[in-house]
């Protein structure tokens, strides 16, 4: 029997097979019970959602959904969100994810969404649709001893305060505080409705049993939460001595003052001396807060966050550039979905972005662009690595100057 990919939208038996096979593709070890398929099918938006089938069994997954991206300059552009992407280890090269992803940004793009992101598992899959690596994560652990600050720091009352809550105070403080935070970086995605419900435990989607964390508010001197951080504490005991590990799990601050409050409270805390941060902002404020910045040390790095251009005029004119000039980009683009060469030209009024005939300044395909477009990656540095092509003198350092950003791009959420 050929293998069929249908939408999935519309039948509780398909989705509830989708479901299995996405806990199947990501090795989750225990299955989903029939309490939790139907939660998830009343809790996820299914309406852009396509599995294969080989008779009544779910080999391959794929779901996308509306998005906002933030991008350099505050403004959001409308996104295709592609998530839960598994196949079958019995269903390779047989073309389905191709066939999916296809069907998929072919619509987005005729539905206006100016670009697609995903959370990559892996690097090497994406490439070939026209993704590339936007942002990055940061992996990082401080000794707190060696940090060099004082154990017993308290906020002063004129900067703000910081206060322990529990999970009902995250679920109605926290939505208005990613809000607010995901408005002052590039890289960031709004969240769904869901989120704050499974960060407190009123959700329990993952397998395993739920520990509790830890959450702490903080507000700005006109009572108004600005960051909120989530974490957990592993026990331990050393000779005697307390020598605990906080470990991160969230940490939203959407003012600077947010941001270096909630560092030095959590390198405050009692009978902790190891704070981790894994998965965090490639450009925290952490190790800057430090008398010795090296006992922030950087354990990993990662990218997480790939874009594909749908609409390269729309993404081009919706973000702010560091100077002024013009640039021409000739786009190749795996699909043929954003071919084309076009003008860039910053203005102190703004950018505009066009199709023209003019000779190109670069040439480099849709996955590049992404790498430079909310502002991380080094134009020079690509072309050095012959991942474009430099067709007139100066022209990467050319883009550096418009298109590099003062605090590197971050998307703190998975999706």
């Amino acid at each position: 029997m050929a293998l069929e990919i249908r939408d999935v939208a519309n039948s509780a038996d398909d989705q509830d097979a989708w479901f299995r096979a996405v806990y199947t593709g990501f090795l989750t070890a225990e299955p989903p019970s029939a309490e939790n398929l139907a939660e998830r099918r009343a809790r996820s938006d299914m309406s852009r959602a396509r599995g294969a089938f080989d008779r009544d069994r779910c080999v391959a997954t794929f779901r996308s959904f509306a998005q906002e991206l933030t991008v350099p300059g505050g403004a959001v552009v409308a996104a295709d969100a592609v998530s839960g992407v598994t196949v079958t280890a019995t269903h390779r090269r047989r073309g389905l994810l191709s066939r999916m992803m296809g069907a998929d940004l072919a619509a987005a793009k005729e539905r206006g969404d100016v670009v697609a992101t995903l959370a990559a598992a892996e690097y090497r899959i994406y490439g070939r649709y026209g993704f590339g690596p936007a942002a990055v994560l940061t992996d990082r652990r401080v000794d707190r001893p060696l940090a060099g600050l004082d154990p017993r720091w308290t906020l002063p009352e004129a900067e703000g305060t910081v206060a322990f809550v529990d999970g009902a105070e995250v679920r109605k403080e926290g939505p208005g505080v990613h809000d607010r935070f995901r408005r002052t970086r590039a890289g960031a995605v709004d969240l769904n409705s869901t989120f704050w419900e499974r960060q407190t435990g009123e959700l329990r989607w993952e397998p395993g049993g739920w520990k509790e964390p830890f959450y702490a508010l903080f507000r700005d001197p006109a009572g108004v939460a600005q960051g909120i951080v989530v974490f957990d504490v592993q026990d331990v005991w050393k000779a005697g001595q307390p020598a605990n590990v906080a470990r991160i799990r969230k940490l939203y601050a959407a003012t600077p003052g947010a941001e270096r409050a909630l560092w030095r409270f959590l390198l405050s805390v009692d009978w902790v001396t190891e704070l981790r941060a894994d998965e965090h902002d490639p450009d925290s404020l952490l190790p800057l807060l430090l008398p010795n910045a090296r006992a922030a040390a950087i354990t990993g790095e990662s990218d997480l966050l790939w874009i594909r251009p749908l609409d390269v005029p729309g993404m081009l004119t919706a973000r702010r550039y560091s100077a002024t000039g013009a640039l021409v980009l000739d786009i190749r683009d795996p699909l043929g979905l954003s071919d084309g060469r076009y003008l860039l030209d910053v203005s102190e009024a703004g950018a505009s972005c066009a199709p023209t005939t003019r000779s190109a300044d670069l040439t480099l395909d849709t996955g590049t662009l992404s790498s430079i477009y909310l502002g991380d990656a080094s134009a020079a540095r690509l072309a050095d690595a012959g991942l474009l092509d430099a067709e007139t003198t100066g022209a990467p350092d050319r883009a550096d100057s418009l298109f590099r950003t003062g605090r590197r791009p971050w998307c703190p959420d998975t999706f």
